[in-house]
């Protein structure tokens, strides 16, 4: 059942588009944007955090820029259920490891990972494959990235509007 707090209105789309564009945007080149004022918009950015909307700003570094020349997706077969939380742990605390993921299909968790080359690589796929659960892994090379992104496609969730649709 969707709360009133879950209700995106128009105004909240623009606001959260703005940001996805440019994260660093002033708030008064919000509000002029959405027709608002600074203290209406400043709190509806405020809700939309609270709210666990807006998660956090950040800066897009170039990872090629800082040496990082090796981007690549690791699947990962974890044995048994009872191993996940573990597994998850020890990911999350890699910096080389970028993302996890739970997934169906071959394997059961998918990571993507930027290292300095091929030698970090290994190590890094030595140290996964040495954890207690891990029975396997498959490795693909990013050789071209050609869209890479953190935006969401935003749109109105109205209290009408029945969940997923």
């Amino acid at each position: 059942m969707m709360l009133f707090m879950d209700r995106i209105d128009d105004i909240d789309v623009r606001i959260l588009e703005l940001l996805q564009e440019d994260g660093r945007i002033k708030r008064n080149q919000i509000a002029e944007a959405v027709g608002l004022s600074l203290p209406s918009v400043s709190d509806r950015m405020r809700k939309l955090e609270e709210r666990g909307v807006i998660i956090g700003y950040h800066a897009v570094v170039d990872a090629k820029r800082l040496h990082y020349d090796i981007t690549a997706f690791i699947r990962v077969m974890v044995d048994r259920s009872d191993n996940y939380a573990a597994f998850v742990d020890r990911a999350r605390s890699l910096e080389e490891i970028l993302e996890v993921h739970s997934i169906t299909g071959e394997g059961s968790h998918i990571l993507k990972v930027r290292t300095l080359n091929t030698t970090s690589l290994e190590r890094l796929l030595s140290t996964i494959q040495s954890w207690p659960g891990v029975h396997g892994t498959s490795t693909s090379i990013v050789l071209s990235s050609f869209k890479e992104s953190r935006t969401v496609p935003i749109r109105p969730v109205h209290l009408s509007q029945p969940d997923g649709e």
